[in-house]
């Protein structure tokens, strides 16, 4: 049985799958905070990622380890990029949702510019 979005949104790492134009796909571990009906994700604004989710929103989720090996089916997902404004509380539910880990990786993060050079994600069921 496939797990539901729900599902997988309680897993500590998640592997996000974005795809080229081509139609590849290109799987990425990530951390991901719940947020209502969504997962909230920071990344890079200038990351691959990105680029792909600009050209098509479809994406995948499926739990993963740490290394990004899946530990469960892939669930249809839709992403869209979020208004740099909203980074901050992006950053505030990662770090809630991580606990310390969390707070030290915000902490490192935006001391290198984190705040300048990265985006929020939104991930929602499809």
């Amino acid at each position: 049985m496939a797990p539901t979005f729900a599902e997988v949104s309680r897993a500590d790492y998640i592997l996000l799958t974005t795809f080229t134009k081509d139609g590849r796909p290109k799987p990425t571990p990530i951390w991901a905070a719940p947020d209502g009906d969504r997962l909230l994700v920071i990344t890079r604004a200038d990351a691959w990622k990105v680029k792909r989710i600009r050209n098509t929103a479809r994406v995948t989720l499926a739990p993963c380890d740490v290394r990004g090996r899946p530990r469960g089916a892939a669930v249809e997902a839709v992403a869209a990029i979020l208004d740099p404004a909203e980074t901050g509380a992006v950053y505030d539910a990662l770090g809630k949702r991580y606990g310390l880990m969390g707070r030290a990786f915000n902490f490192v993060s935006k001391l290198r510019g984190g705040m300048r050079n990265n985006i929020g994600l939104e991930l929602r069921a499809a």
